[in-house]
């Protein structure tokens, strides 16, 4: 293969070192005062995210009587699992848009006022209505504002920047805190009140989020270019229309005619979310706007992304099949009192609130020692395989707590070596003039394992243990194998990169 810099468009010294703003300012820890605005509306957003997720598939299961709306625990790992596909679905639109339309800083703006909207549609509105309005709004606010968050975060820095990936910490402890603080105080209030008071709390976090985005937006807006990047003319404008109104009108009739359904929510939804990855991998590397080391760079992007939807189908199972073995199959009593369910959801943000420095300052460390991104996105799958088998030897009655707290640290760890970077290597791939759409690639590729873990967690049986040891060790097995394959052909991966680790 030819040598890097030999090949047209790749990167010179001299745009390399093309100022950007963390050149100039580093009063937040650092790193710019931006990156400090951005970390806090994903905090709260998260807060008001996991807040609510925390709370739904419980929603959607529990009986009448207990305040909930009865349907069966498959329907509401189906939905959740959906829903989670959704989101990051949603970050195809709000790449779009940002990229088209708006411009990243405006479209974020806009995705806030959406996911508030979506937590008071939940709070408000009682039954299946409530829920169906408020996840499709909160679903599509948050993959548009995580495509776009993401991406103003890498504009802070220079391509070869070596803080790229720890301000890509930074912001990811920030999203935890969230992740932590929103399922402990709204499962609090579900337990005295009801489901609606924990929905309505949710909201609020996403208010107090866009109080202090506003309050601080010019730190952001300084940091980035303004406008589209790419804008779209009035003819594509209207065929993107079109499309739109072909697929809300496609899916009105599949559910009107039986053919979409509750049960089979989740697996539509991630063939949908793999045909959209297909056509958004085609439409770029088929792109006249791109050059030879774009498209490499594209092309090393797809391994990766098979990677990372395996990575997150187990992931995402926090809150599907993990969520009601915390509910029925987990030793959840402290000293007589039982905690609320939702409550485990926060022991995996409190990992990363404590290792994501460590993780931050490590990769600042190494330095160009540390291991390439493919790899470390092996390791990654072959430690969530190994948590999943961990719960093997103990599902002959209750789960005990330091399993569960045991697996879920080691969830935090495949998580560290994953996820922030994922997001910070599409930054560094992505062609010039898709670069909101190359992070909505990365979340397409969760929004993959989001829907799959709602359709994997049908298999899930917790009142039988040998079903339940074949659902663990099956998938563990499956992750393990991808995560090897991915060691394979890490190197072959680095070198199409042309020069991005």
């Amino acid at each position: 293969m030819s040598n890097a810099t030999s090949l047209p468009g790749d990167s010179s010294p001299a745009e390399e070192e093309k100022p950007a703003l963390a050149d100039s300012e580093h009063g937040f820890f650092g790193h710019p005062w931006g990156l400090a605005n951005l970390s806090g509306i994903e905090m709260w957003e998260r807060f008001s995210f996991y807040g609510m997720q925390a709370l739904v598939a419980y929603y959607i299961y529990y009986s009448v009587a207990d305040g909930g709306l009865g349907y069966s625990e498959a329907v509401g790992t189906s939905i959740v699992g959906a829903y989670g596909g959704l989101v990051y679905l949603s970050a195809i639109f709000g790449g779009w848009v940002s990229d088209r339309l708006f411009g990243a800083e405006r479209t974020l703006t806009g995705a806030a006022v959406l996911i508030m909207a979506g937590h008071i549609a939940l709070a408000l509105i009682p039954g299946m209505a409530g829920v169906g309005i408020g996840l499709v709004c909160v679903a599509i606010g948050s993959g548009t504002l995580k495509a776009t968050t993401s991406v103003v975060v890498g504009a802070m820095y220079r391509r070869s920047d070596m803080r790229r990936d720890a301000a890509f910490s930074i912001y990811y402890m920030g999203v935890n805190i969230g992740g932590l603080l929103g399922p402990l105080l709204t499962n609090a209030l579900w337990e005295a009140t009801n489901f609606h008071w924990g929905f309505a709390l949710a909201a609020i976090g996403m208010g107090a989020g866009l109080i202090q985005y506003v309050a601080m937006r010019g730190r952001t807006l300084s940091s980035i270019p303004k406008g589209a990047p790419n804008p779209a003319t009035s003819f594509e404008i209207l065929r993107v229309a079109g499309a739109a109104v072909v697929v809300i009108a496609a899916i009105l009739i599949s559910a009107l005619t039986g053919l979409l359904t509750f049960d089979n929510l989740a697996s539509t939804v991630t063939v949908v979310t793999l045909i959209a990855a297909v056509v958004l991998f085609g439409m770029i590397l088929s792109s006249k706007e791109i050059d030879a080391v774009e498209r490499s760079r594209v092309i090393a992007f797809i391994p990766m992304f098979l990677a990372s939807c395996g990575f997150w189908a187990l992931f995402q199972q926090q809150f599907t099949s993990i969520a009601v073995l915390a509910d029925q199959a987990l030793d959840r009593n402290i000293l007589g009192w039982e905690f609320p369910p939702g409550w485990v959801q926060s022991i995996n943000p409190l990992f990363i609130i404590v290792f994501a420095g460590v993780f931050s300052a490590m990769w600042l460390k190494l330095g160009d020692r540390q291991i390439s991104t493919p790899y470390k996105f092996a390791l990654s799958n072959v430690i969530m395989g190994i948590a999943f088998l961990v719960f093997i030897p103990f599902t002959e009655g209750l789960i005990p707590m330091y399993v569960m707290v045991g697996v879920l640290f080691l969830f935090t760890m495949a998580e560290l070596l994953l996820s922030p970077l994922g997001q910070s290597l599409a930054t560094k791939l992505a062609p010039t003039a898709f670069n909101s759409q190359m992070v909505a690639l990365f979340f397409l590729s969760v929004a993959i394992g989001s829907s799959a873990s709602g359709w994997l967690a049908g298999f899930y049986n917790p009142d039988d243990s040998a079903a339940t040891n074949q659902y663990f060790m099956w998938i563990g097995i499956a992750s393990i194998v991808l995560g090897i394959v991915m060691a394979l052909i890490a190197k072959p991966i680095v070198r199409m990169m042309h020069g991005v680790r």
